[in-house]
């Protein structure tokens, strides 16, 4: 550690939390956060405490990989944009992702309530065509819409999930709000929840902590961005996200890690061999890239993963 930087660490009363995540976060690092000096890199909690905040994911990395019989092997995923795309569209992308085999689509984050695309009209034509698609192919994709909003929206959001036969959506709990997601997912308990980290590096918190926190609450599934994409993530931060979504903590669900932002095929054996296959890889823009030939390049990226996880089991 530099000389210039010094570790502190300080012990506060559980009684001060109220089983709250977000007057968790306020308690941790509410005031601290305003001085531009501090980071707020981890925290030990009591196993009371874990337990009421709530005791970690329903599905995590298990259910997820039940959900699309995928064994023990590594997840696909991709995203549906650009953003401006009408519901049919979008459900274009979403039927063509299908056909190729893939685990996940989901909403891109910027998706929303938009007059281009309303949220009923897109969720209703993206989960029709993933149901046609996988009646041909018979592999379970899953779509995965995005919930934004107010409480009371996205209530409504997930009541439409229901309605269409899902059982998966994705939030940002920057965004959304914390203390929200927690409240969600305990009255959701059927829904696996995926994480975005839109404004989640907005703060100086360390992004394994946040995974860990998201984890604890319930979040099923952490995306963050993978090192040598878009974003300056290093591999030792994605290595300690992974870390905190799948290491062993009492009786907690391991979260399933989601590196994802610029990932290509060319990348996917070298992220296997970085992450193995307690992992979701989620490709988007460099699929999407493909336009005409999409369901060939996401059968091309689906046939990547899975021929992974043969090599592996016969290393």
């Amino acid at each position: 550690m530099s000389p210039d930087l010094h570790a502190i660490r300080i012990q506060l009363s559980a009684a001060t939390i109220g089983a709250d995540a977000g007057q968790l976060l306020n308690m941790l690092f509410g005031n601290s956060s305003l001085h531009d000096d501090l980071t707020l890199v981890d925290a030990d909690l009591p196993a009371l405490l874990k337990r009421q905040l709530g005791n970690g994911p329903h599905a995590g990395l298990p259910g997820l990989r039940a959900r699309v019989n995928a064994g023990a092997r590594a997840l696909t995923a991709s995203a549906l944009k650009p953003q401006g795309l009408p519901p049919e569209e979008l459900a274009e992308l979403a039927h063509a992702f299908a056909l190729g085999g893939i685990d996940y689509v989901k909403d891109d984050h910027g998706l929303a309530q938009q007059d281009f695309s309303p949220f009923h009209l897109r969720v209703a034509a993206c989960a029709g065509a993933v149901r046609r698609a996988t009646a041909s192919t018979g592999h379970p994709t899953r779509y995965v819409p995005s919930l934004s909003g107010s409480l009371d929206a996205v209530r409504d959001q997930l009541r439409i999930l229901r309605e269409e036969g899902l059982d998966t959506a994705m939030v940002a709990p920057a965004i959304l709000g914390l203390s929200n997601v927690q409240q969600l997912i305990r009255d959701h308990d059927d829904i696996a929840f995926l994480a975005h980290p839109s404004l989640a590096g907005a703060a100086r918190i360390a992004p394994a902590f946040l995974a860990k926190l998201w984890r604890l609450v319930g979040l099923d599934a952490v995306i963050f961005p993978n090192f040598g994409g878009r974003f300056g993530c290093s591999p030792e931060t994605c290595r300690q996200i992974s870390a905190a979504a799948l290491a062993p903590s009492g009786d907690l669900i391991a979260a399933l890690p989601v590196p994802a932002g610029g990932l290509s095929l060319a990348r996917v054996p070298e992220i296997l061999d970085f992450y193995g296959d307690e992992v979701m890889l989620l490709i988007g823009g460099n699929l999407l890239a493909e336009r005409g030939r999409l369901s060939q390049a996401t059968a091309a990226f689906v046939d990547q993963v899975r021929s992974h996880a043969k090599a592996e089991a016969h290393a």
